[in-house]
């Protein structure tokens, strides 16, 4: 891939933390590829979270960037390019990009961090490692059971059918995930993942792994204190170049909305980071050679 081309003291502001956020510092700092060197600015990273993952704290340690932890970004002054935290700190940017992510619709199911979930197109290679590991484990092709409907669970489901898992789908929500008792360590299955769920009725399936892939919405409350169009599913809308309503404002990750679906079931973090940082950096808002992959 070609360098990016500097651009001398420009200031980008990134709401937001998580992998599509992580992925877009790499991309800014030069540090996805080898080839592409890291633009001429500064970036400003806006954390929800107190806590450090060890990607963002290799990421905060680079000259050009600053992470602030424990201060997400409360409202965006579009006209005065200013974004204010929850603790009234403000910070100017020459471009914003919002990676705020989504949340679940519905609570968490009961037991259900046992098990494997479905949101984004990046957790089909946690899956994939899961089942790789499992299939050694039991000896045979694992039976997956799939809790959801909609966008998600329907590519779940196909991730679960390419990596060899036989998937039994409910679109019933259980009222909780279940685990087999803990082997002893070393044991066989000692890794294994939840293996089933028990409904309300006290009727239940089993399988080898359990996969949860329920809707989930958009966080858009930034959106909205900057005037940005958002689409009818709730997410920011963007186009396909990942741009938003609003000049020098773009939207990346599970926040944004592309086509009608969200963008995390569009793109790989990688592939949306990509794609903003050329955007961002290259003029493309609204080139017609910026095109947002669908999703196979």
């Amino acid at each position: 891939m070609s360098a990016i081309p500097s651009a001398p003291s420009l200031h980008i502001v990134i709401a937001g933390a998580g992998p599509a956020a992580q992925a877009l510092v790499r991309r800014l700092a030069g540090r996805s590829d080898s080839r592409q060197r890291a633009f001429d600015g500064t970036i400003t990273v806006l954390s929800n979270r107190d806590e450090c993952p060890d990607a963002l704290l290799e990421l905060a340690g680079l000259p050009q960037v600053s992470v602030r932890f424990g201060q997400p970004a409360s409202f965006i002054d579009s006209d005065a390019k200013m974004v204010t935290t929850v603790d009234g700190l403000e910070f100017s940017y020459d471009q914003l990009v919002i990676a705020t992510g989504s949340a679940p619709s519905l609570p968490p199911v009961a037991g259900a961090e046992a098990g494997l979930s479905y949101s984004t197109i990046d957790d089909a290679a946690t899956i994939g490692e899961a089942v790789k590991d499992l299939t050694r484990m039991v000896g045979r092709r694992p039976l997956g059971i799939l809790v959801g409907s909609g966008p998600a669970a329907g590519q779940a489901e196909a991730v679960l059918r390419a990596r060899g898992v036989r998937p039994v789908r409910t679109t019933l929500r259980p009222a909780a995930v279940i685990a087999d008792p803990a082997p002893a360590a070393g044991a066989p299955g000692a890794n294994l993942p939840a293996t089933g769920i028990l409904f309300a009725d006290g009727s239940s399936m089993k399988g080898d792994l359990v996969v949860i892939a329920e809707e989930r919405t958009a966080r858009n409350d930034l959106a909205e204190s900057a005037g940005l169009a958002v689409a009818s599913d709730g997410g920011i809308s963007v186009g396909r170049d990942l741009a938003t309503s609003v000049p020098g404002i773009w939207a990346i990750g599970d926040a944004a909305s592309c086509d009608g679906l969200r963008l995390g079931l569009l793109l790989s973090a990688e592939s949306s980071a990509m794609l903003c940082a050329s955007g961002m950096l290259l003029g493309t808002r609204g080139s017609s050679d910026q095109q947002v992959p669908m999703a196979a």
